[in-house]
């Protein structure tokens, strides 16, 4: 029972978002510490467009919905699975003459951006967890 709990989608969404968080902190803090390395390409963490993807909420609002209502109709597409980090390099750009494209005031934006992101997803989860705790040891 509470490993069904503990492996709803909720708790799915918000791990993986976590993790994204943690990955995308760690790729920051790579950007600024080569941000005076020649010809050092900065990285960034996609995440959050794949999520909206798995979950079929970037897609047009005007444009109806597959649904297969028959085993004769034609099969769908397959989900790819679950959407996961997936860190990007950046080599379209170059901000110096070293070929360095580390701009460090959008990187320190990005920092204070995901210390938001990451206080807010664990908080969440902290939340979600005393909600269930409240229901198990309620009368």
């Amino acid at each position: 029972m509470l490993e069904q709990i503990l492996n709803s989608p909720t708790m799915d969404y918000m791990q993986r978002g976590l993790a994204a968080a943690n990955l995308r902190q760690e790729v920051i803090s790579n950007n600024i510490a080569n941000v005076n390395t020649p010809k050092f390409k900065r990285s960034d963490v996609i995440f959050e467009s794949l999520l909206a993807k798995e979950l079929g909420l970037d897609e047009d609002k005007n444009k109806l919905k597959l649904v297969r209502t028959r085993d004769k109709h034609l099969p769908m597409a397959p989900l790819n699975g679950k959407a996961s980090a997936v860190i990007q390099l950046d080599d379209s750009t170059t901000m110096r003459v070293d070929d360095n494209n580390v701009d460090i005031d959008a990187e320190m934006a990005s920092l204070a951006k995901n210390q938001i992101y990451y206080n807010a997803m664990a908080k969440k989860i902290g939340s979600y967890i005393q909600g269930i705790k409240t229901v198990i040891t309620s009368k």
